[in-house]
């Protein structure tokens, strides 16, 4: 509930703070001492439209802080949360209010949108007037009264999952369709190109591997004619292994007269004709290696060219030529499972679309039944108001064909404020004073169900008199023992029916420069003598005093 309400610098309001308690507060004072300004701030406090002309005169900028402890468990708590903020304590929502027009929210003093202050706000708080068209007028939300009414949540929590189910096989069916039908176009192409590929069978690092091989065959004409001189030098006519040979064993045989003299040269010798032996070798397979069959290269010209070919064809390099390739028989699989999967699909979108009108069939049935508990209770609140003809109605529609989330029903209150005229939609039936009297026999049935914890009424009983007057403040109290209320009244039935009692006054501030409005609580004979102005007016008679106890002691 609301804990705290402190103004500063908001029209006539130079500085401003109202401890608030549970129960019924009312509000009262004379015409214009600031009543509508209190609840403008309260409004700007909750996320309502900013306006420059709302700062008092002569100042740069006005601030409304509103500071609530909602249960741990509370939705504004969660919408708090949703934005990432503090959500510990209590909830402190603060708006600065600049002349120039600009302004900023905070919760717990941290910075927010007034998008999100305002979607914190309308959880804690609902303001009603004589002419509102908010909530309980709104035709949007009276299929979310009905349900709180009836207690729906979790036949609606259910309702929404399988519509979510359903939205997803949907979905999940939609896409395979798209998908296979795609498929189905690129079919031939796929075809093609898989087997195109699939012949070429191309590999990874081939590309590579045949360039090198290409350069070192262009390469071997032109060094194999240094090889076989090289060749000839070791091993042909010129070759000095003969000479070397015949050395060789003459010095062995002359190696032992003089093993000392004769065995390094030895030694020597014998290298050198291991070492030209070596190099006989290695010219011999370098000169095999160089032959090749001219008919190699051009096959190996001819390969390279398919697999470049290929590359440009499909976008891809060579060395992704074979991922291309399976994937192009994985999409020929896929386009051959695809009836498989959209029969599986389709049976899976069935289900979910039969999930989801069983749940939503149990959500109507139990919407019919809550409608006539509803219309009944509402029904039984508009006597003691003064509207004992009229009739207070629920239409409840059901098209499955607009079925969403929240079922297959329109929910629209109507109302039939006499015999014989014709009913119609609350809002548009209803006359001003009909219509905050309807408002309040709805809030108070449901209060504890679909309510915000802390109701403000502005003026809910303006033209109301005598017993539909009572009438109200016997309802507004009632509501206060359930939820906060806050309530702007004129009617002194109202205001002797109150947990607090609050008056608006207006004097001079500044030193008599500036009028500021004051707010003060009243007790004792301070609230009877309040009463009494309320109902005597200017002039206040030992009658009205009376009167205005008797108020307070039948109230009580």
């Amino acid at each position: 509930m609301l804990v705290q309400l402190a103004i500063r610098d908001i029209v006539l309001i130079d500085r401003l703070e109202l401890d608030i308690g549970p129960g019924l507060t009312v509000l009262t004072g004379e015409t214009g001492a600031g009543k509508s300004i209190l609840l403008d701030a309260f409004s700007l406090a909750l996320g309502g439209r900013g306006d420059g002309g709302l700062v008092r005169s002569g100042q740069p900028q006005g601030q409304v802080v509103a500071v609530f402890d909602p249960p741990p468990d509370h939705p504004a708590r969660l919408a708090a949360a949703e934005q990432e903020l503090a959500v510990e304590g209590d909830l402190i929502l603060r708006r600065m209010q600049m002349a120039d027009g600009r302004s900023r929210a905070f919760v717990n003093d941290q910075p927010v949108s007034v998008q999100a202050l305002r979607a914190i706000g309308e959880k804690l708080v609902e303001i009603h007037g004589q002419h509102d068209d908010r909530a309980l007028v709104d035709p949007n939300v009276h299929r979310a009264l009905l349900d709180a009414f009836g207690g729906h949540g979790a036949l609606l929590t259910a309702t929404r999952d399988a519509h979510n189910a359903l939205r997803a096989a949907e979905k999940a069916l939609r896409d395979e369709q798209a998908a296979v039908e795609a498929a189905r176009k690129e079919a031939d192409y796929l075809g093609h190109a898989y087997a195109e590929l699939s012949k070429l069978a191309p590999q990874s690092g081939e590309e590579e591997a045949l360039s090198a091989q290409r350069t070192a065959m262009m390469q071997a004409e032109k060094v194999v004619g240094d090889l076989r001189d090289a060749q000839d030098s070791v091993s042909g006519d010129g070759s000095p292994l003969s000479t070397l040979s015949a050395a060789l064993r003459r010095l062995e045989r002359r190696q032992p007269q003089a093993p000392q003299l004769i065995d390094p040269a030895l030694k020597a010798l014998d290298q050198a004709l291991t070492a030209l032996d070596l190099a006989q070798q290695a010219l011999d397979q370098a000169l095999r290696d160089a032959e090749f069959d001219p008919r190699a290269l051009e096959q190996v010209e001819e390969r390279l060219f398919a697999l470049r070919a290929a590359s440009r064809k499909y976008s891809a390099s060579v060395d992704h030529l074979p991922a291309l390739a399976d994937k192009f028989a994985a999409d020929l699989a896929a386009l051959d499972a695809s009836e498989a999967r959209l029969v599986a699909l389709g049976k899976a979108r069935e289900a979910a679309d039969a999930d989801y009108r069983r749940r939503a069939a149990a959500l109507t049935e139990a919407r019919r039944k809550a409608v006539k508990a509803l219309d009944v209770a509402v029904t039984a609140e508009l006597p003691p108001l003064k509207l004992e003809r009229a009739v207070f109605t629920t239409q409840l529609v059901t098209d499955e064909a607009q079925a969403g989330p929240e079922g297959a029903e329109k929910v629209e209150f109507w109302v039939q404020t006499n015999p014989g005229a014709r009913p119609g939609p609350l809002m548009k039936v209803a006359s001003g004073g009909e219509l905050s009297r309807f408002m309040l026999a709805l809030k108070v049935v449901l209060a504890d169900r679909g309510s915000a914890p802390t109701l403000v009424f502005d003026e809910i009983d303006s033209g109301a008199g005598g017993a539909a007057a009572d009438a109200i403040g016997q309802r507004l109290a009632r509501l206060g023992a359930r939820v906060q209320v806050l309530s702007v009244t004129h009617a002194p039935q109202v205001a002797a029916r109150a947990t607090t009692h609050m008056r608006i006054s207006k004097d001079l501030a500044d030193k008599g420069a500036r009028a500021a409005t004051r707010v003060a609580p009243l007790v004792d004979e301070h609230r009877r003598e309040e009463i009494a102005r309320m109902l005597a007016g200017a002039t206040i008679t030992e009658e009205a005093r009376a009167a205005a106890a008797r108020l307070i002691e039948n109230a009580q």
